[in-house]
């Protein structure tokens, strides 16, 4: 049975969720991680115990990445409380120097267009800035990590800034200059580390004589590990696979010693034993991605020793097919809009996501530094099963005597929902079956078989709807140029395949527009665009929770594309 069935299935499916996340294993031994007593006094050191998902085979988070981001949830925040760039991204948004002394912009001329199209970005190191063996760290350092950067033979992430970079170079040992083939509007975050940027500075006089040596081993180097030397706030003490690391704070940080003097962060890949382990006073904060939003809710709801801190990250959606969809109307908008508006997507928040994030109208969370510059132009869909039949019927549509939608040919109006493997999305699956057999559509549930997840073709090329998530940047993804067709071997950044002239033209003209103002009214428009043409249906805003003892201090989660340990030398223990 379909229509108020489907409230009872939200009902049921929720007890059942959350039965299930009560059911967390008890604490299991974590070696040296203390009850909360150990966490240091005024008296003496202070220091700390961490843990983050999975079990780390490399601390640079470009190598990660480029390896699928598998071995371990937690390598960028770890990489952040190891290393330092020329900027940071402080938690509303805002670049800050780092390494730098200042961030480059049109007004104090470290960024500036030149007459031929092109741009030029400049930076000044700190004065004593020095890697942890004690080496001064110089712009050399930087004009090598540009040419591993650009290397495509090495199994390591490339930022996209590097494809519109000319040259790096060093004007003397404390300045750094970019040269630009053309403009690029996040020019200035080159060589930081946010959730989009990962390449930061390397040490040319540990890392140089291997990359000219091997290429191939380029990327196991020592120094990417267990002899990792970086910049940042702390250096690596201790590394015991399958374990363990150690943190030592680092006494030449380039903006001050760290309040906190030892962190230990344990590997824990299963997060029901993490969250056992922290409820019990054995950890005092998880790093980095990895609890379900049902773990988080449970915390919330039972731990009085700590918080949940559930930044919005990425917005889960239904992602409509443009090229060879089945059904072929689903690229016309009344019909999406139709689907939407059949969906119940408050009660869905409030049902598996215990109100823990907001309904998503658009893929820009309220997290996001420049969404109340844009939120005017959202195009937004309330809940209207009326509405959405009125749009089926207005498509020429005709509904049959079992109470579902056929085409002029007869033939029943179905659309496949397609998921990877995911606890929750495969719950959602039967309430999108539910809510849109309610308004005469039937949804067709499908979860993509694990030996098929590497076919491009068939991840390309799915029929109807991919249930998924992605990032806030992703507007930018959906040129016509990046649609993975059969001409590229079905290889681009566009899952829609949304092709569009006037939309290709709102990017290419976000990309390139530097002033701000002029930025945000561009995306602005793209926004505006992509929410009345519904390129994505939106269902809601996913959370990145992470768990934190009431005995720490200035200690959050990540907003935007910041990262959480942004901030580690202000960490302390208050209690």
């Amino acid at each position: 049975m379909v229509g108020s069935g489907s409230r009872f299935t939200i009902v049921a499916l929720v007890a059942v969720l959350l039965l299930a996340a009560c059911a967390a294993p008890g604490p299991t031994d974590v070696g040296s991680a203390a009850d909360p007593s150990a966490a240091g006094t005024s008296a003496g050191p202070k220091s700390i115990t961490a843990a983050v998902r999975g079990d780390p085979r490399t601390l640079s988070d470009a190598i990660n990445f480029a390896a699928g981001g598998s071995s371990s949830a937690g390598v960028r925040e770890i990489e952040q409380l190891l290393h330092a760039g020329m900027l940071l991204l402080d938690i509303q948004g805002e670049l800050q120097p780092q390494l730098a002394e200042a961030v480059p912009t049109l007004e104090n001329g470290l960024w500036k267009l030149l007459p031929d199209g092109r741009m030029e970005t400049t930076w000044h190191i700190k004065p004593n800035v020095r890697w942890h063996d004690g080496t001064p760290l110089t712009a050399d350092d930087f004009v090598f990590t540009a040419t591993v950067a650009q290397d495509r033979s090495l199994p390591m992430a490339q930022d996209e800034a590097f494809q519109f970079v000319e040259t790096v170079e060093a004007r003397d040992q404390q300045t750094v200059v970019a040269t630009w083939t053309s403009p690029y509007t996040a020019a200035d975050r080159l060589f930081s580390q946010t959730t989009n940027t990962r390449n930061l500075p390397l040490p040319k006089h540990l890392l140089e004589p291997g990359y000219l040596e091997d290429k191939a081993t380029f990327t196991e180097d020592p120094h990417f590990g267990a002899a990792y030397v970086g910049a940042g706030p702390y250096r690596l003490a201790e590394w015991v696979l399958g374990s363990h690391l150690i943190l030592d704070a680092n006494d030449q940080y380039i903006l001050g010693r760290p309040k906190i003097d030892q962190i230990e962060v344990k590997f824990i890949l299963d997060t029901n034993t993490m969250v056992a382990n922290l409820m019990a006073g054995a950890l005092h904060l998880t790093l980095g991605r990895g609890l379900t939003p049902e773990q988080a809710i449970t915390v919330r709801d039972q731990w009085r020793e700590g918080f949940v801190d559930a930044g919005l990250q990425n917005t889960t959606s239904l992602y409509p097919q443009f090229i060879d969809s089945e059904p072929p109307f689903l690229t016309d908008v009344r019909f999406r809009r139709a689907l939407l508006s059949a969906l119940d997507r408050q009660l869905i928040v409030d049902t598996f996501l215990a109100s823990l994030v907001p309904v998503a109208d658009s893929v820009i969370s309220p997290d996001e530094p420049d969404y109340r510059d844009i939120e005017h132009q959202i195009v937004r869909y309330q809940h209207d099963p009326r509405q959405a039949m009125a749009l089926l019927d207005g498509m020429g549509l005709s509904r049959g005597a079992d109470g579902f939608y056929r085409d002029a040919a007869n033939r029943q109006v179905a659309v496949e929902v397609r998921t990877r493997k995911h606890d929750l999305r495969e719950k959602l699956q039967q309430v999108i079956v539910d809510e849109w057999a309610r308004v005469g559509i039937v949804a067709e549930p499908a979860v993509v078989p694990e030996q098929r997840i590497s076919d491009r073709v068939y991840q390309a090329t799915f029929p109807g709807f991919y249930f998924r998530f992605g990032g806030p940047d992703q507007f930018t993804d959906w040129r016509s140029t990046g649609a993975p067709v059969a001409e590229n071997n079905h290889v681009g950044r566009n899952p829609i395949r949304y092709q569009n002239p006037e939309y290709d033209a709102l990017i290419e003209r976000f990309v390139t527009t530097i002033p701000r103002a002029d930025r945000i009214a561009v995306l602005g428009q793209m926004v505006h665009h992509a929410t009345d043409q519904l390129l994505l249906l939106t269902l809601f805003h996913e959370p990145e929770p992470v768990l934190i003892s009431n005995r720490l201090g200035n200690v959050g989660g990540r907003r935007g594309t910041n990262i959480q340990a942004w901030n580690a030398h202000v960490w302390d223990v208050t209690g």
